[in-house]
């Protein structure tokens, strides 16, 4: 740990994001306190793979670490790739060992070196608070709520928080004050209580619904292969992903995009995956042991707030993860997001001057969520009942890609291009260079 004259920090929230804010700044500033209202401790002490806490409602439905996210997970914590395989997590090649089912065809398995790690959310989270607590700087107030932020007189700056534990108050001062508290953030209500103008808000409502069901499977199932995605269409507007996690077990989520939602019943969630597009999953899991129940979860919108386009924001504050921008979680970016977001934080606090809360936001959206906000809007949109009726030029833009998904059925290493974009690897631009335009006209030519 770097020596700083940086007192103390507060982290609002024990979330992927805020764990992650906690061992960055771990490094610069003297103290760091992170609070959120659960009984973490008991969490660690061994809850099971679909159970949830109240601060994360969704934990037990399946999560993915895009190659992207895990890259980054890696570089913030250095060896932890090695520790989640070692206590069980299954890695493999993002598409080597992944049957992809795109439009009701299943995509060919090249080796791309994208890195893929399957892990479930409360162990992958567990390990990241077990290493977050064990440097000597940090400590957890849990069980703890956020009452509400302290300000200086003129409200320029936040200099802490009020906190309640039980029925009796604390004020913390801090240097910095780090809000991961989520989607549910009071953060715009706090800013306007403080006389700062309204959060500017973008909403893309998608109405997904989804169920989770976790399994034991046969040795004979899914060989050689660590997850299957049948993925949803603007005709099937329905989905699933399978993956092999830790302790020998499968966790299937089933989704559905503007109300078609999956049952809860075990009975009725097979029926629903026999429906998709390809019955990979239903064939995969249908006749296994089924572990606990199924789990459901509703997610209503895709939400962004702009806090990069304020024009003034009070010094001493700043807003990570969920808190910014929530995506519809099919999916699976949102602790990708999260982690190069931890990325952004750590080049901010580790120049010389105080954070300008305003060049980090900038730089958080640009880097962050500027590029995942253009993919899974644009991947939304292409449902029915998803926003307005598309644009000719939104119309040309899903032709092309319905195009290059046709030839990458048929080319390895187009395949590997979009799944280097999906990956939030490389940007959207990549599918569209001359070179990939003339590899699909080529590929498609030869299919005839």
């Amino acid at each position: 740990m770097e020596r700083t004259d940086r007192e103390r920090v507060i982290v609002l929230g024990a979330s992927m994001a805020g764990l992650l804010a906690a061992h960055v700044l771990a490094d610069r500033y003297a103290d760091v306190v992170v609070i959120d209202r659960d009984d973490l401790v008991g969490d660690d002490t061994g809850r099971a793979h679909s159970e949830t806490r109240r601060g994360v409602p969704h934990g037990g439905h399946l999560h993915n670490l895009l190659a992207a996210g895990l890259l980054a997970l890696e570089d913030l914590i250095p060896g932890f790739t090695e520790e989640l395989t070692t206590a069980g997590a299954v890695a493999g090649d993002g598409t080597a060992d992944v049957r992809w089912v795109v439009n009701g065809t299943q995509m060919p398995k090249p080796h791309s070196g994208l890195p893929l790690l399957s892990v479930s959310r409360p162990h992958l989270e567990r390990r990241v608070r077990r290493r977050v607590r064990a440097l000597p700087n940090v400590t957890f107030l849990e069980r703890t709520e956020i009452a509400e932020l302290l300000t200086d007189p003129d409200r320029s700056a936040v200099v802490g928080a009020r906190v309640r534990q039980g029925e009796t108050y604390r004020d913390l001062t801090a240097d910095l004050v780090v809000d991961a508290t989520g989607r549910r953030t009071r953060t715009p209500s706090w800013l306007a209580e403080f006389g700062y103008p309204a959060v500017e808000e973008e909403q893309l409502t998608v109405n997904v619904g989804y169920t989770t069901q976790y399994y034991r499977l046969s040795e004979d199932r899914m060989p050689g292969e660590v997850s299957i995605d049948v993925g949803g269409s603007a005709d099937v507007p329905r989905g699933a992903l399978c993956a092999k996690i830790e302790d020998g077990c499968a966790v299937v989520t089933g989704y559905g995009i503007a109300g078609e939602y999956p049952p809860r019943d075990t009975a009725g969630f097979h029926d629903f995956l026999k429906s998709l597009a390809a019955t990979d999953i239903y064939d995969a899991v249908h006749d296994q042991e089924t572990l606990g129940e199924p789990l459901s979860y509703r997610f209503p919108a895709n939400l962004r707030r702009r806090y990069e386009r304020m024009d003034s924001f009070p010094t001493g504050l700043l807003v990570l993860g969920d808190a910014v921008c929530s995506f519809n979680p099919v999916y699976g970016q949102g602790m990708t997001v999260a982690a190069l977001g931890a990325r952004v934080l750590r080049d901010h606090i580790s120049r010389p001057a105080p954070v300008d809360p305003r060049a980090y936001l900038a730089d958080y959206a640009a880097t962050a969520v500027d590029h995942v906000w253009e993919l899974t809007t644009g991947a939304d949109l292409v449902f029915p009942g998803v926003g307005d009726d598309p644009t000719e030029e939104q119309l040309a833009e899903y032709a092309y890609l319905d195009r290059l998904l046709d030839a990458a059925s048929k080319d390895g290493q187009l395949l590997v291009a979009y799944a280097r974009v999906a990956f939030l690897l490389d940007p959207a631009a990549a599918l569209v260079t001359p070179e990939i335009q003339e590899a699909v006209e080529r590929v498609m030519g030869r299919a005839g």
